[in-house]
């Protein structure tokens, strides 16, 4: 009797699978007991060719006797079973259906062997006909699976007819039988893990990761087998996982029909706005510039070509975009129903008339507070000696900014309620328009904040450049423009004193200019902290790939990141039986992988290139800018 370890016998199978085996690794028997040949010893045994690896689908363990189609892997020295084509038939019939399969799928589909369910035929009756079909199909190797009725006892042989180990008799292998659920290898999609770079070619875990893909493929591609089922009237019967009837549904098969008109439909509208869109009114310079600086345009620009990719009626070039198309419809319903929500709550009880009588008290407020905080700053804050000149200057000048404002605000009062309204209304476009719309308008809101930032961060940064550019003459430096390098340089007296002047002045003028850029940074901080909430809500909805983790919520095999093993049982005379189970992708991999792109309006500042602007005084800007380099 050969013998062949177990744990060898389940590492050969694929990679990122684990074997589940309890129990001491002990030695397996062979599943197929061969006599010894003549003049050989009683104690002798003839040890197996290899380990073969047949993948059976649990769906046929139950079905009546017959011929087991599928495909063969020589490169892994593994089959996987497809379908169980029952007695009675002709072979011809057999084999024109096999070619059918093979033109439609691409999949090299055979006769894999024979399947024998002992419950109503005796041995003699069909054995000598089953023995002929290997000569028929002659197939190599030839596949002898057996199951008693009432029983969990198994025999699997895989003959080669080409190669004997002995005089007049064929060669056998050790085979190992893995059990599969048919239906979610079909439906599921396998994530590999992607190999290092510095794997080579002949590795035995790269080529077992191909196997286990393959095996994967295969059954995918042969839905054009799975289409048959016994109720169609033809010469040959099969089972499969839709051996009972083909898998479908009345409303999927009406969305399918309705889905074609209504997204040619939708898609000639699209393209009349993305036409209109890219009139040439809308490129020239005040409306160019103010379209690529709102929110509320890219956001709306970004949804158009989602729902372009959503209705394009073009086949799928991989098979991950039927998913992305599957997440951007997603994000879109739920982007769309939370607007829904949010208009119904606002159309409730008078919220916008509230929101309108609240908005101007409390711009009033904001302005009343940041006029005592420049009162503030004029005098002596914290106990600081400021510049009493540069301080009353500074401090009257924003202050007579701020009764602009106030001004600006009065004035525009009796159109709040209207402009919120349409707000209100525009978010049955979808909730991340209502937040785009919401930041644009925080943005006009606080632009007297913006410009009080700008102003303070030039001034420090003049004084900031002019004081490295006085510090680089002291030292006998220059900054080169040309080479963009500091080079030596000889100055005379006179330079050096004006030099010393000028670098005087900037010194004692330098803390009443960063006092005041300190406050207004922190102002401007604080609005930008409000608005980078509304676009991570934005970038949230629109990135987050719902059906997916939907997927991944109700249905864990259909996202698949490997598969484990799990031993079903080893009995005396039969082979190893293992229960191939999917392991599901982690949620985590799961977001990293259907990810979604955002529109990408706002800039992505790292920490360290945040605080080298500030303490430069280089401006922080609401949008992202051309020439930026994002970290």
């Amino acid at each position: 009797m050969g013998l062949v370890s177990r744990s060898a016998a389940a590492a050969g199978l694929c990679a990122g699978a684990t074997a589940v085996c309890p129990g001491p690794p002990d030695a397996v028997r062979s599943p197929i007991p061969t006599p010894p040949p003549e003049g050989a010893a009683s104690g002798s045994c003839r040890v197996p060719d290899m380990v073969l690896k047949a993948f059976f689908p649990t769906c046929c363990a139950s079905v009546d006797s017959g011929l087991l189609v599928g495909r063969w892997f020589p490169e892994q020295s593994s089959a996987v079973v497809l379908a169980v084509v029952h007695f009675p038939f002709i072979p011809i019939q057999v084999k024109e259906l096999l070619a059918q399969v093979q033109q439609a799928s691409r999949v090299g589909v055979a006769v894999l062997g024979t399947w024998c369910h002992r419950r109503q035929e005796p041995k003699e009756s069909v054995g000598h006909f089953k023995e002929g079909l290997g000569a028929i199909f002659s197939h190599e190797p030839w596949l002898q699976l057996c199951r008693e009725r009432s029983s969990k006892l198994w025999s699997c042989k895989a003959t080669r007819w080409q190669v004997p180990t002995s005089p007049g008799a064929p060669g056998e292998d050790q085979v190992v039988l893995v059990l599969y659920d048919q239906r979610q290898v079909l439906l599921s999609q396998l994530h590999l893990p992607v190999a290092p770079p510095n794997l080579q070619a002949g590795d035995a875990t790269a080529g077992a990761g191909g196997g286990l893909a393959a095996v994967f493929d295969t059954v995918a591609r042969s839905e054009a087998l799975f289409r048959r089922d016994r109720f169609n009237e033809g010469p040959v019967r099969l089972s499969h996982w839709q051996s009972e009837g083909v898998e479908a549904s009345i409303l999927v098969e009406l969305a399918k029909w309705a889905s074609g008109p209504v997204c040619l439909l939708l898609a000639f509208l699209l393209s009349l706005i993305s036409s209109a869109s890219a009139c040439r009114v809308f490129r020239l310079w005040p409306l160019s510039f103010i379209w690529s600086k709102l929110h509320t345009c890219e956001q709306l620009r970004h949804r158009l070509e989602q729902l372009t990719l959503v209705c394009s009626a073009q086949r799928a070039d991989s098979p991950g975009q039927p998913m992305r198309k599957a997440n951007v419809l997603a994000s879109l319903l739920l982007d769309v129903a939370l607007g829904l929500a949010l208009l119904s709550w606002l159309r409730g009880t008078d919220r916008i008339g509230q929101l309108a009588d609240a908005l101007v008290p409390v711009a009033d407020c904001v302005a009343e507070g940041l006029q005592h905080l420049l009162q503030w700053l004029m005098g002596a804050p914290a106990g600081l000696k400021m510049n009493p000149a540069l301080d009353q200057v500074l401090g009257r000048f924003f202050l007579y900014h701020t009764h602009l404002w106030i001004s600006y605000i009065h004035l525009m009062s009796p159109f709040v309620e209207r402009i919120l309204w349409h707000i209100g209304l525009s978010a049955c476009l979808g909730l991340t328009v209502a937040l785009s719309i919401l930041s644009d308008v925080t943005a006009l809101l606080t632009f007297h904040i913006y410009c009080f930032y700008v102003y303070g961060a030039r001034l420090y940064c003049l004084k900031v450049c002019g004081l490295s550019s006085l510090w680089r003459l002291f030292r006998g430096k220059k900054w080169n423009v040309l080479r963009q390098r500091v080079d030596s340089c000889s100055y005379d007296l006179d330079q050096l004193f004006i030099g010393t002047l000028l670098f005087t002045i900037l010194v004692f003028l330098l803390p009443t200019t960063a006092l005041y850029y300190l406050v207004f940074t922190l102002l401007r901080l604080l609005v930008i902290a409000v608005q980078g909430l509304a676009h991570l809500l934005v970038d949230l909805i629109n990135s987050l790939p719902l059906y997916s983790l939907g997927l991944r919520l109700c249905r864990p095999y259909r996202l698949a990141a490997g598969v484990k093993f799990q031993v079903l049982g080893h009995e005396a005379g039969s082979p190893l039986r293992l229960l191939m189970q999917i392991n599901p992708l982690p949620y985590g991999r799961v977001v990293h992988t259907y990810r979604l792109p955002s529109c990408g309006c706002h800039p992505k500042h790292s920490w360290g290139s945040l605080c080298r602007k500030l303490f430069f005084g280089e401006l922080i800007y609401p949008w992202r800018q051309r020439g930026d380099k994002q970290d």
